[in-house]
């Protein structure tokens, strides 16, 4: 029965091709209980890593290899056509070729994570760089393209064809794709030049808020009223970007106006007033503070005013103490806040010619000019 012929092989040749293929698969399963119950324990042992991604990611090539070599000898040893045998030879070259590139891929891409993280010093757990994901898909593109270009050389494909052919479709497919490698290389920027981080404050074009995530496409702002808003990275880039959160102190001026009245001393007592301001108000900085009588303005005298906030402490709660600080001493201290006020006066000579010409409308004219003047003094 062993000696008869199907499909030009005894039906002992076939079953010797399938033991084969059996015994393969009985190798690797061996091999992966092996690698399960006795390497990984011993290499766990070790401080070094290197020696775990090793093994990990050696464990699948060497399995697809130990089968693709069993098919290849078990279709090998049979009488078959040259064409089949042609196909099946060409195929063996390409796979094989393939699965080397798999274990590097493997390989590179488990280097990549283990070794591309940074530890945070506070907490000791490792930080994703953001730029990694983009990093580790070019590398594993660049390593897939010469394998792949490698075994399709191997079996007698003209390369320098296929790649001018992908030559083209890549421009057609850049030009249609050009916002989107902007934004891609606006990202590389970021993550590149660092001007902010997440969880900064910035302020660009309208916007200011706190940075959320920092994306290859865009990056996610967190507005001061809670709104998210995802800006493209090349805008981000073509902006003046502002990092609120590196400042070491916030400065604020302000401009105080008090009434004409106010005597030269009063103004000196205003100005000590607020020159005093940071010893009762911790929050402020002492340091580059100003406090000068600066204009003589339209309706009122003019103190401007330069602090800083230190920057620990609340902007806006600072910001507001300052403010009722200043008015409580100056309302002690009886310093007038001025307010928009206009005076017009009306010669005597004017007035003279509205009598002449109707002395009961010169009369009534001049109440209510004299009503009206007295209003805005007031």
């Amino acid at each position: 029965m062993l000696e008869k012929v199907y499909y030009g092989n005894t039906l002992q040749d076939w079953g010797i091709s399938l033991l084969i293929i059996i015994g393969a698969l009985l190798l690797n399963k061996g091999i992966s209980m092996l690698n399960k119950h006795v390497i990984r324990k011993v290499t766990a042992k070790s401080k070094n890593k290197l020696d775990d991604i090793l093994f990990s990611t050696l464990e699948k090539p060497i399995l697809l290899g130990i089968i693709l070599v069993a098919i290849w000898i078990a279709a090998t040893r049979l009488d078959i056509s040259v064409k089949v045998r042609d196909v099946i030879g060409k195929s063996y070259q390409i796979l094989t070729v393939l699965n080397i590139t798999w274990f590097f891929a493997l390989l590179i891409g488990a280097l990549i994570d283990e070794y591309s993280f940074k530890k945070d010093e506070k907490t000791g757990k490792k930080q994703e760089n953001k730029l990694l994901p983009l990093i580790k898909r070019g590398i594993l593109i660049l390593v897939w393209t010469i394998g792949l270009v490698t075994a399709l050389n191997n079996v007698g494909v003209k390369v320098t064809t296929l790649l001018g052919t992908l030559g083209i479709g890549g421009v057609a497919v850049a030009l249609a794709a050009q916002d989107t490698i902007k934004n891609i290389f606006g990202g590389i920027t970021i993550f590149t030049d660092h001007p902010f981080h997440i969880g900064d404050t910035i302020r660009f074009d309208s916007y200011e808020g706190t940075v959320e995530d920092i994306g290859i496409r865009s990056t996610r702002v967190r507005t001061y009223d809670k709104q998210i808003v995802t800006v493209p990275n090349y805008r981000i880039m073509d902006a003046s970007v502002t990092n609120i959160s590196v400042e070491p102190k916030r400065r604020i001026v302000v401009k105080l106006g008090v009434t004409y009245d106010t005597s030269p001393a009063k103004m000196k007592e205003a100005i000590n007033i607020l020159t005093g301001l940071p010893k009762a108000i911790e929050e402020m900085d002492d340091k580059d503070l100003t406090a000068i009588f600066s204009d003589f303005a339209d309706s009122a005298l003019i103190i401007t005013y330069t602090y800083f906030i230190k920057k620990s402490a609340d902007i806006l709660g600072t910001t507001s103490k300052v403010n009722f600080e200043i008015l409580s001493r100056f309302n002690a201290a009886g310093l007038n806040f001025a307010f928009p006020t206009q005076t017009i006066t009306i010669s005597e000579q004017l007035l003279g010619k509205i009598e002449e010409k109707d002395p009961d409308k010169g009369m009534e004219t001049s109440a209510k000019t004299s009503e009206q003047a007295n209003t805005k003094d007031q």
